[in-house]
């Protein structure tokens, strides 16, 4: 027997507004609040469901130190310009962490500065 990932836990200052930004860029839904934290997860599946879902917690204390995991997101219905372009208007923001000009991918950050890479190669839309 195996474990899956269900849950992605973002500790964050403003729920959601982290909230909004990953539903627009995920095409995520709002799956609701536990205490101090707001769900979020794919339409008509939510928890359980063959994607994990990202849970927003509200944390008081600022972020120390670059985070040891990112996410990585590919397009899935329009080339890698184009969805740049529609990640920058959502709130997305480009990082410098030193790139050559070479690379296939663009760091972004979050509303939140929490660093993600937008790859080159389109992939299938998930299943809901």
């Amino acid at each position: 027997m195996a474990c899956r990932i269900t849950e992605l836990v973002v500790d964050c200052a403003d729920p959601q507004r982290l909230a909004d930004f990953w539903c627009e860029v995920l095409g995520y839904v709002e799956l609701g609040w536990e205490d101090d934290a707001l769900e979020i997860g794919p339409p008509g599946t939510g928890f359980g469901g063959s994607q994990p879902t990202l849970v927003f917690s509200h944390r008081t204390e600022p972020k120390r130190g670059k985070l040891p995991l990112h996410l990585d997101v590919n397009p899935t219905d329009r080339d890698q310009d184009a969805e740049l372009e529609r990640l920058l208007a959502a709130g997305a923001r480009k990082v410098d962490i030193g790139q050559t000009g070479a690379e296939t991918w663009h760091v972004l950050a979050d509303p939140e500065g929490n660093e993600f890479c937008l790859l080159r190669r389109r992939v299938e839309a998930a299943e809901s």
